[in-house]
């Protein structure tokens, strides 16, 4: 298996992870400020791999430390979008398909910013996004009117900032000098994956804490921490965050390509169908088109691999 493939591989992993991470993450927030159960979350995933982490952390070149911080200020603010969107919405499934637009948005931003090719596939499947968010509006209103909620406009924030993030992450996670030497040679070294993890994931639990700590009441939780809500908190810090993260960075280290994180079209797919058996939600006509037109956005944005993956030419 080449490392295209490896890495699409385990991006599948990723969207499995991420999904489970979705309940952990809402059960939380139902009994806590959202920002701060992200700081908690994040801090405390970002020191279990400091701990394994420490001698790549030490080797790293201050410019390595710079472009990691970058990559995480990033995230935590797509964090900080994410988690409160997630607060104020009422399906989690529709939340995850409004995130997931993120993944339409990579080649976008790698164009913009990086002057990389968008594929043909790209402008397609772009109105059939917008199409599924307009279904996704009508379905949530009590009306037929189109309405868009405030957690809408929160998801699609934190989407753009994740399609900033996976571009950078992949370019970091593929540039070489970033690894102090002292040889003669001046031979460079990509920067660790568990190191640039590490540094991502404390950047983001700062973010998210320094958010929080002006705009939530801290008293009431740090006060009346349970064990329910710490093993929420344990949960999402080991496997949806330290475990989910470092297998995506080690993934997207493969390959620089940004358009392979694209496969992660099957996280809000998984996350709807964990929703349906862990909240028992359910959603209309209208949210649920919403989705599936969603979906295939996401699907048609990716095809090419997809048919390559599965041998069709």
């Amino acid at each position: 298996m080449n490392n295209a493939y490896k890495s699409d591989l385990l991006l599948v992993i990723v969207t499995l992870l991420a999904s489970i991470s979705w309940m952990f993450s809402k059960e939380a927030v139902l009994q806590m400020p959202p920002l701060l159960f992200m700081s908690m979350r994040f801090f405390l995933a970002g020191l279990l791999l400091s701990c394994v982490s420490y001698q790549a952390l030490r080797g790293l070149a201050r410019c390595a430390w710079l472009h990691a911080i970058r990559v995480g200020l990033i995230f935590g603010f797509a964090m900080c979008f994410w988690v409160t969107g997630l607060e104020k919405a009422s399906h989690v499934g529709e939340a995850a398909f409004l995130a997931s637009l993120g993944v339409v948005m990579v080649p976008i931003i790698a164009r913009l910013l990086f002057k990389e090719s968008i594929p043909p596939s790209t402008w397609f499947a772009l109105p059939v996004a917008l199409v599924g968010l307009g279904f996704l509006s009508l379905g949530a209103a009590t009306t037929h009117a189109l309405k868009i909620e405030a957690s809408h406009i929160l998801l699609l924030t934190s989407a753009a900032f994740f399609a900033l993030y996976f571009n950078l992450n992949a370019r970091v996670t593929n540039i070489r000098s970033f690894v102090k030497n002292n040889s003669s040679d001046g031979k460079a070294s990509k920067i660790p994956v568990l190191a640039l993890t590490t540094i991502v994931l404390l950047t983001t639990g700062v973010i998210t804490g320094i958010t929080s700590a002006f705009f939530e009441a801290w008293r009431p939780t740090l006060t009346n921490l349970h064990a329910e809500l710490i093993g929420w908190i344990l949960l999402s810090a080991t496997i949806g965050t330290a475990l989910r993260f470092l297998v995506q960075t080690y993934a997207q280290s493969l390959t620089a390509n940004s358009h392979g994180v694209v496969i992660m079209v099957l996280e809000p797919l998984w996350t709807t169908l964990i929703a349906m058996l862990w909240f028992s939600e359910t959603m209309n006509a209208s949210q649920l088109l919403g989705c599936l037109l969603i979906l295939l956005s996401l699907i048609i944005n990716r095809l090419k691999a997809i048919t390559q993956l599965m041998g069709i030419r």
